[in-house]
C-alpha cells in the first residue's frame, strides 16, 4: 500500500483530494461529514463581506443523451456571514484538526476589504487562504472575481495586499478565461503567492430551450453567461496547470472536470499536487472519495511507487511548444480482425481524412497505407478499438 499523504505548501494532507470551494463547502456540517468520509481537505465557500442572494434555479446541465457531461452555474458567494463563517471554520478545526481547511475569500479590487477578510479567517484558525479571483458570472461587474484575475498586475496587488496580513499560506484560484494564464501566474508568484489553484469554472452559455427560444437555466424568463464545470473542462484545466507549473514551480492545486482517479493521475503529471474536486461531488456525493482513493492507491503499487512524489511532474519534460514537435516517426493505420465492419471509420475517412479506407458492411475493412496520412482519425471513431496506429 501507498503513501497517499502530501505536504502542499507547508500543511500535511492524509491525500490530495480536497472539496473545492463550492456547494459541497456551504457549512461546517457538510465539511466534517465529507472529512468522515476521508476527504483530505476542503476550501470553504467563497467568502464576501456582503452575503450573496442567490438565484432560483441557478444550475442546468449539459447532457449527451440522457449522461450528463457538464453543468453551467450562477451561483455566487456564501450565504452566511464572515462572522458566521468564523463560528463554522472554528466548529470544523475543532472537530478535525489535523485536516487542512482553506478559506476562499473574495472582494473587489480595495485594499482594506481583503486584508479585513484574510484576518478574520485568521482568527477563526484556518490554514490557508484561497484567493477567488476567477469567477466568471456576477461578480466581475462588482469588479470582483475574473475582473481581477484577467488582469495580471491586478491580481499581484490583490496578493501583494493580503500577504501583508496573512499568516498562513495565500493560495491564488485563477481563471482559465485568459490568453495567457502564466503571465497571471507568474505575476501572483512575484507578489508573494505561496502557492495556485486552477480552473475555476469556464465562462459559457450552456444552451437555449428549443420550445420556448429561452437560454437556461431560464430565471424568470431570462438567463446569463454563467460558469461551466464537469468532465468537458478537463483538458483545458489540465492545460493551464501545465502552465503554470512551468513557469512558477510553485506548488498547484489542479481541479477541473475531475470526476475519476485516472483524471487525479493526470493533473499530478502535469504538475498538481493536490486536486480539488466539485461537480463530480454534487453528482454523485462525498462517497466517490472511497474509489479515488482506492484507486490512486492501485495505480501506485502497479508501477511501484511508494508515494505520490514520483507521479507529480513527470509529463512536464514531455510538454514541448508546437514548433519543437517531431515530424519523425511517421505513422499509418493498421486494422485487426476484431473489426466488425461497422463503416463508421470509412465514412469519417471519407468525409474527414484522407480516403484510405474501403470495405464492404459486416466485413474487415481495408486500409490502403498509402493514401493514410496518419492522422488517428479512423482510430478514434472504431468502437472495437480494432484500429491502431503503426509506424511506417
Amino acid at each position: 500500500m501507498a503513501d497517499l499523504s502530501i505536504v502542499f505548501a507547508g500543511m500535511h494532507f492524509p491525500n490530495p483530494f480536497m472539496l473545492a470551494s463550492a456547494p459541497p463547502t456551504r457549512t461546517a456540517e457538510m465539511i466534517k461529514r465529507a472529512f468522515a468520509a476521508g476527504w483530505g481537505g476542503a476550501v470553504t465557500k467563497s467568502i464576501a463581506l456582503d452575503p450573496a442572494d442567490d438565484l432560483q434555479p441557478r444550475l442546468q446541465p449539459l447532457r449527451h443523451g440522457k449522461r450528463k457531461i457538464g453543468m453551467e452555474n450562477v451561483e455566487l458567494t456564501t450565504q452566511l456571514t464572515v462572522e458566521g463563517w468564523q463560528q463554522e471554520i472554528a466548529d470544523v478545526k475543532a472537530a478535525y484538526p489535523e485536516r487542512p481547511l482553506w478559506a476562499s475569500i473574495m472582494d473587489a479590487p480595495v485594499e482594506g476589504n481583503w486584508q479585513r477578510l484574510a484576518a478574520a479567517m485568521g482568527e477563526a484558525g484556518i490554514d490557508a487562504l484561497e484567493l477567488n479571483v476567477s469567477c466568471p458570472h456576477g461578480m466581475p461587474s462588482k469588479g470582483m472575481g475574473a475582473f481581477i484575475g484577467q488582469d495580471a498586475e491586478l491580481t499581484g496587488k490583490v496578493v501583494s495586499w493580503v500577504k501583508k496580513v496573512a499568516k498562513v499560506p495565500v493560495v491564488v484560484k485563477l481563471t482559465p478565461n485568459v490568453t495567457d494564464i502564466a503571465f497571471v501566474a507568474q505575476a501572483a508568484k512575484e507578489n508573494g503567492a505561496d502557492a495556485l489553484c486552477t480552473v475555476n469554472t469556464v465562462s459559457g452559455l450552456i444552451g437555449v430551450d428549443l420550445d420556448t427560444l429561452t437560454p437556461m437555466p431560464s430565471v424568470g424568463g431570462v438567463s446569463t453567461y454563467g460558469g461551466y464545470s464537469g468532465p468537458g473542462i478537463k483538458p483545458i484545466a489540465l492545460r493551464c496547470v501545465a502552465q503554470i507549473a512551468k513557469a512558477t514551480e510553485l506548488p498547484v492545486a489542479g481541479l477541473g472536470g475531475l470526476n475519476a482517479w485516472q483524471d487525479a493521475i493526470e493533473f499530478m503529471a502535469v504538475g498538481a499536487s493536490t486536486v480539488q474536486i466539485c461537480t463530480a461531488v454534487m453528482w454523485q456525493g462525498y462517497g466517490i472519495i472511497e474509489k479515488l482513493l482506492q484507486g490512486l492507491d492501485d495505480y501506485l503499487d502497479a508501477k511501484g511507487f511508494s508515494d505520490l512524489h514520483p507521479l507529480i511532474g513527470a509529463a512536464l519534460p514531455k510538454i514541448v511548444g508546437f514548433p519543437e514537435m517531431p515530424l519523425a516517426p511517421r505513422v499509418r493505420a493498421s486494422v485487426d480482425d476484431t473489426c466488425n465492419g461497422c463503416m463508421l471509420c470509412i465514412t469519417s475517412c471519407a468525409d474527414g481524412g484522407f480516403q484510405a479506407i474501403t470495405g464492404i458492411k459486416g466485413e474487415v475493412v481495408t486500409i490502403d497505407g498509402d493514401k493514410c496520412d496518419g492522422c488517428a482519425l479512423c482510430a478514434m471513431v472504431c468502437p472495437l478499438g480494432s484500429i491502431t496506429m503503426v509506424p511506417r
